[in-house]
Order: structure tokens, then sequence, then C-alpha cells
């Protein structure tokens, strides 16, 4: 096996990882997924996609029977990759405070393995300066740090990674070359640019993302609070006029990446009175305000709350920072009665979005699926429909 043609991916068997590793292999190289999550890795060997992923499972199937898929638990099973890529979480705090420590402990167990020959190429959202930290580190031993931060809707890998232009980021010219050689394989543009300026443009992406959904969603509480339709006042802003086509629908809005990355900054920055503050005030009190106004309803305790849709975005099984399990965990707080339903998670007591509708008295949309589009409701029954989904 040549040296250049075999890649880890530390963090392999995730949601970045697995995408990424069966592109690679589809450009003929070999794959050593390197993580510690056995039970994603005993499902990718079977090829059996561990969540949900379009085009995933036929492709996984391919790469495994091409035999071009390694598996270690063991960090130093990349010695003999040229390069390797570390694709794992970069989580914060419950006081959403930035907490790195596992990545830079991860950090510090891999550069006993790496020498000048060797290639380390960081995927995940780390906050600005964080490369250079990590250059700092292991320069000793490693001097080809890159950042190439993935930019992926997450269950569209597949279908992005050729098209979406990479940032290419490096401590030297001779890294930024080597990393461009991989990524010219999988995509068409390439963008070259700094260390804080890659961290920066896909923290700010995320921000710029979460501050947009935050827009309708504030919108939405104050249409609510004059007892007006806001779906039907956001047609009304769009209809032939292009200045507000940019105005996202109202909803809810998780996931483990956009409220995470927007906080980070906010914390780095210690501004407390700040756009992205505000976004997130109004994004995570959203489930709240929904309560509020259940509670105001006469005899609201007798009635059946069903929430329909637990995943953080439609047609996913990804449920990491989901409203619609904070609206649950409220409404067992409040002791309201209530049922739920989701098509792609496995939770106890999840039942089929029939049965959801006919026996709840109050029907709240968590999770645009597909699937619910055409769903019959019985005009009897309150409707919470944030985004007028199924209008």
């Amino acid at each position: 096996m040549k040296k250049n043609n075999l890649i880890s991916i530390i963090g392999g068997a995730g949601h970045i990882g697995v995408p990424l590793a069966v592109k690679l292999t589809e450009k003929k190289f070999i794959v050593n997924i390197v993580d510690t999550n056995n039970k994603q890795v005993e499902l990718i060997k079977k090829k059996i996609p561990p969540f949900k992923e379009k085009d995933l499972k036929n492709r996984l199937s391919h790469a495994i029977n091409k035999k071009r898929l390694l598996f270690s638990e063991e960090l130093s099973s990349i010695k003999n990759s040229k390069f390797i890529i570390i694709c794992v979480g970069t989580p914060i705090s419950y006081k959403l405070k930035p907490n790195l420590n596992l990545f830079f402990n991860l950090i510090k167990k891999t550069k006993k393995f790496l020498n000048n020959k060797h290639h380390l190429i960081i995927r995940s959202s780390v906050i600005p300066g964080t490369c250079d930290k990590i250059y700092k580190l292991i320069n000793v031993n490693c001097k080809n740090i890159s950042y190439c931060p993935e930019r992926i809707v997450e269950g569209l890998s597949l279908q992005e990674l050729p098209i979406i232009p990479q940032i290419i980021s490096g401590s030297n010219k001779t890294t930024i070359k080597e990393a461009k050689k991989i990524f010219k394989k999988i995509t068409g543009d390439l963008i070259e640019c700094s260390f804080i300026e890659a961290e920066l443009s896909k923290i700010f992406s995320n921000m710029y993302r979460y501050i947009n959904f935050a827009i309708p969603n504030e919108m939405y509480l104050i249409s609510k609070k004059l007892n007006a339709d806001f779906s039907k006042i956001r047609e009304i802003m769009r209809f032939n006029y292009s200045r507000n086509n940019g105005l996202a629908k109202a909803g809810l809005v998780g996931g483990p990446c956009l409220m995470k990355d927007s906080m980070q900054m906010s914390y780095i920055f210690n501004k407390k009175n700040s756009l992205v503050n505000a976004a997130y005030e109004t994004n995570e009190n959203l489930p709240n305000e929904i309560i509020k106004n259940l509670q105001k309803q006469k005899n609201y305790k007798s009635k059946i709350v069903g929430v329909l849709g637990l995943t953080f975005k439609p047609d996913s099984d990804d449920t990491r920072g989901s409203l619609s399990l904070k609206l649950l965990k409220i409404l067992k707080r409040k002791k309201f009665k209530y049922l739920y339903s989701d098509p792609y998670v496995k939770f106890n007591k999840n039942i089929s979005e029939k049965k959801l509708i006919n026996k709840s008295d109050i029907i709240i949309i968590g999770t645009n699926h597909k699937q619910y589009i055409n769903l019959k409701i019985n005009k009897k029954k309150q409707l919470i429909d944030l985004s007028g989904y199924l209008k």
C-alpha cells in the first residue's frame, strides 16, 4: 500500500467523517477510520449507514466491497498515513463557554505519532486562534498543519462535497499545496486564505444563519401577540418584492453547530448586548413562548398536546440540539398531557403521526418532515404550525 494513498480520519465514524471517507475512497484513496464509537463502526463494517445521509448506503457498500476502508480504535494507526484529518466535535459547556479540553487532549495524544512527513488537516469548527495554538503545540513533531473546515449541510454531504468551494489554509506553503491536491480531487473550487480568515469564515457563516433564523421567529412572536398570522404576512411581504426574498420561515432552530458556534463567539468577546445574544434569546425561548400561550387557554391541563417531529431538521434522524426535545421537557415540567411522534427516531412511547393526530387536542409541528405535508388535521383541533408548513 502506498503511504501517499492512505488517509486517516480521526472521528471518521461521525456525520462529517463517514461521507468524507466514502468520497475519498471513490477517488482511489484507502481511508483508515479512527474512532472509539464501536457501535457506529460496527454498523459501517456491516455496510449500514450509522445515520441518515442521502446516497450513503450504496456508496458505503461499494467502499467496503472494494476494501478501501480500514478501521481502528488506536491513534497509533495513523503512522502510515501521509494525511491525517481530524473530524471531531468542539462542544460548548452548559454556560455556553467553548469547551476545547477534549479536542486539545486529542491533539496532544495525536502529536506522539506525528513527524514532518505527515500533514495534519483540521476539519472541525474551531474558535479563532485555535489553529495557531495547535501549531505551537505540535510543531516540534510536525510543522504541516492545515485548516480546511467542512461546509456541507448534514444529510447531503455526498451531494455537496463536489460543489461547495473548499477553504484551504495552512501553516506553510507546502502543506497548503498538499491539502489542495487532496481536495481538488473531490471539489472544483478551492479558496486559499490564512488560519484566522478560514476560522472566522466558518464561524461567521453559522452566525449569519443563526441570526437570520431569529428574525422571522421574532416576527412570529410579535404577530402572535397581535393575533396575526405571520406565515400569511410573510407571503404578503415576499410577493413580487425581491428585497424580502431572503426572509426565512419561522420555526424551531436546533442542531449541533449554529447555536454552538454563535455563542462561542459571544463568550469570547464577552458581548452580552449583542446581535447574536439577541438571536439566542429569541430562538431558544421559542418553546417557552409556545407553552406560555397554551397556558393562557382555559382548561389547558385537560388537553393533550401532540408534537410532530423531534429531530433538529427535516428528514433527518439527528436530535442533537433539537428544540422539539426542549419543548417536550417544558411540557413535562408544566404537567401537560403530551404525545410525540417522529418517523426517524426510536424513542420510547414514540407513536405514529396518525395516532398522535387522532388523540391530540393541540398539535405542534416541531419539524417539517416531508411526509407531514399532506397530513389531514381536523379543523376542530388546534394546530401550531410556526412556518405555515401544512398550509
